[in-house]
């Protein structure tokens, strides 16, 4: 890991920096490309716009590791909530959510209350809820989370990440399930005996991992997100694509919002799904931290259009 993104990450974990940074202008600023803003309104105006577009959205509320059941409910509420709000407006919406955000920390069965009732909504209004990866400590019962969901919902999906060893076991034994996958490479500082510490190596597992997705997609056995910004990689899993048969329409690429944007309309604009995370909420500082940690180079782009103002 290199030491840049080593103390982006060791950032990340710290209330006492998150507490400073957040009270300064300058920061605050540079995150609104990024997080179109800290209300539910901001997010659905962001969606529309996007929409027009031919890009879709899948929204996520900004939080972790809640330490009170009464909180986790309202979490699981306000996202009742933002799909109905979709729902009325017209928006192609799913949501991704964090089962530390909805309780996990305090109890597997309260999380899966909580995470029930999201799903109940989505369905009401045709959407899917994805079930985010956090650090590995949080893997197995985060899968078991998905597996008990997945028992009697279908439209639940889970996130796994390329940079673990284990994922490839993992993908193995979800593809029975005939689930719903969005791969990205991961975002928390892990230890070596647990994940790639190389790059090269993640982008290798990545792409592994996309060859088995797109043959699961194809089989229409799965259906498949890939979180992903790099360009290389998508031309890639495009290419493995046409040479498997796989149609346009079996997969779809997922970005964040502010990112890669015109990258996010060629594929649009081309054929293929592309639907964009956007992030909304109060507690944006250590979720904008790992942002900057995937990619140290953006640390740079957000310094150059800083300058720029």
């Amino acid at each position: 890991m290199g030491l840049a993104r080593a103390l982006l990450l060791k950032g990340s974990e710290s209330r006492w920096l998150a507490e400073q940074l957040s009270r300064r202008r300058f920061v605050r600023r540079a995150t609104t490309r990024f997080i179109p803003g800290e209300l539910m309104e901001d997010a659905l105006a962001a969606a529309a716009v996007l929409q027009k577009k031919g890009i879709t959205a899948v929204f996520t509320l900004l939080g972790e590791n809640v330490e009170d059941a009464t909180a986790a409910e309202s979490v699981a509420g306000e996202y009742g909530l933002l799909l109905a709000r979709a729902a009325e407006e017209g928006l192609d919406a799913d949501v991704s959510v964090k089962p530390t955000h909805v309780g996990l920390d305090l109890g597997f069965d309260g999380a899966a209350e909580n995470f029930q009732s999201i799903a109940a909504a989505a369905a009401a209004h045709g959407g899917l809820v994805a079930v985010d990866m956090e650090s590995s400590p949080y893997c197995d019962p985060t899968l078991d989370l998905y597996r008990v969901l997945r028992a009697e919902h279908a439209n639940v999906g889970i996130c796994l990440q390329s940079y673990l060893y284990r994922t490839d076991s993992d993908l193995e034994e979800l593809l029975a399930l005939a689930p719903m996958i969005r791969l990205v490479k991961g975002a928390y500082k892990e230890p070596h005996d647990l994940a790639y510490p190389k790059k090269s190596d993640v982008d290798e597992s990545y792409l592994r991992l996309s060859s088995r997705l797109l043959e699961a997609a194809r089989d229409g056995t799965a259906r498949v997100a890939f979180g992903t910004h790099d360009p290389d990689i998508i031309l890639e899993i495009n290419r493995r694509a046409a040479e498997m048969k796989c149609p346009r329409e079996s997969y779809e690429f997922q970005m964040l919002y502010g990112i890669q944007r015109e990258l996010q309309a060629n594929l649009a604009g081309t054929g293929y799904r592309m639907r964009v995370l956007i992030s909304y909420g109060a507690y944006w500082f250590p979720w904008y931290m790992r942002r900057l940690a995937e990619r140290p180079a953006n640390v740079g782009f957000v310094l150059r259009n800083l300058l720029r103002r």
